[in-house]
């Protein structure tokens, strides 16, 4: 098993094996094997140090981003405060806003699990990471419009009208229309309503924008793919842009939803529950993939699919990503060039040093 044997706790520490784990993105072994050996209760700090961060690392590996501020304050300062740009804050009124004031640190960390989950061959985990970063695009479509990503304490200003009203006359569906109400007030209560509004709501918050932005003052039917529900009547709050502005996010808007109806999210409802089947394989993700991407790339009607024109990201080109093309859809739906980030890989490397000098 190579490196990846089993330590007993009677055998010594080898912390150049454990080094080679960190190199290969195999932080959640490198931190059980430290367990094991009990190195956070060492007398070496470089030991509980390498220990401490390791952990972090698994968690990181795991996107548990509710907890990334609680768990980063045994890092460096510059690594604990990119954790919390990429997390998201415990407290509704907290100063630093983390991934609800901007996804993209986030995605950057999605990118980057998402390649070693496919570098590690483990498939199961890999369209658990798609699911995932599909759930927020629609968001990160609206960020450059709102300004932020969805922040539910700033965005009581950006909207109104019917937007978590009633439901008279509004496009969204009685979930959405819960959600829109929920976002109104999550973060002007106490901490358990925000949490609750966190664990339950916000990650259906783009899908009641998304139907905001695929208006019918903006896009008219079959212009572009059906991709759901579409507002027949919108606020005017929706409609303060430029009419460019806003074919350009109903365009990214279409993508995300793409994507998120795509076999390759799909495959994440076939995840085996007890009785040993479904586990997609490397082949099936990757014919999944390819299918996906084609549907991304077809022109529509109008002949206005931003990943076939000059829109902002869609010349970026990473040729050695698990997905082929896949930060270059991140960032044409978030309308700037996006490429997988380094948190992983700067938490590997500090846990190294520290290893080194145990």
């Amino acid at each position: 098993m190579g490196v990846l044997q089993t330590l007993r706790p009677s055998e010594p520490l080898d912390l150049d094996q454990i080094a080679i784990l960190c190199e290969s993105g195999w932080y959640d072994t490198a931190d059980s094997m430290l367990r094991m050996a009990r190195a956070s209760e060492s007398e070496n700090p470089h030991l509980v140090q390498a220990a401490a961060v390791t952990a972090v690392a698994r968690r990181v590996l795991t996107l548990d981003a509710e907890d990334f501020e609680e768990i980063g304050d045994v890092l460096p300062a510059d690594l604990r405060s990119r954790l919390v740009d990429a997390g998201f804050p415990h407290q509704p009124r907290s100063v630093a806003r983390g991934a609800l004031g901007n996804l993209v640190p986030l995605y950057e960390l999605m990118l980057e699990v998402l390649d070693i989950r496919m570098h590690r061959e483990e498939p199961q985990q890999v369209v658990v990471a798609c699911h995932i970063l599909g759930e927020y695009l629609p968001q990160l479509a609206w960020q450059s419009t709102l300004g932020d990503g969805g922040d539910p304490l700033t965005l009581p200003d950006k909207v109104g009208e019917k937007w978590g009203g009633d439901g008279q006359g509004c496009a969204h569906t009685s979930a959405m229309n819960a959600t829109a109400r929920r976002s109104l007030h999550a973060a002007l209560g106490d901490e358990e309503g925000y949490t609750s509004y966190l664990d339950k709501f916000h990650s259906r918050l783009g899908e009641a924008l998304g139907v905001c932005a695929m208006n019918h003052a903006t896009v008219d039917a079959g212009e572009r793919p059906d991709v759901g529900i579409t507002c027949p009547d919108p606020c005017q709050w929706v409609l303060s842009g430029t009419r460019e502005e806003r074919r350009a996010l109903d365009a990214r808007v279409r993508l995300a939803r793409i994507f998120q109806e795509s076999g390759l999210v799909a495959l994440r409802h076939h995840a085996p529950v007890g009785h040993f089947f479904g586990v997609p394989s490397g082949s099936e993700i990757g014919n999944a993939w390819v299918t996906t991407w084609n549907k991304l790339n077809e022109q529509w009607a109008d002949g206005s699919n931003p990943m076939l024109e000059e829109a902002p990201g869609y010349d970026v080109d990473v040729c050695d990503e698990a997905l082929p093309g896949l930060s270059r859809l991140v960032s044409v739906i978030a309308a700037r060039p996006m490429r997988a980030g380094h948190l992983l890989r700067d938490l590997g490397a500090t846990a190294i040093a520290e290893l080194r000098a145990a």
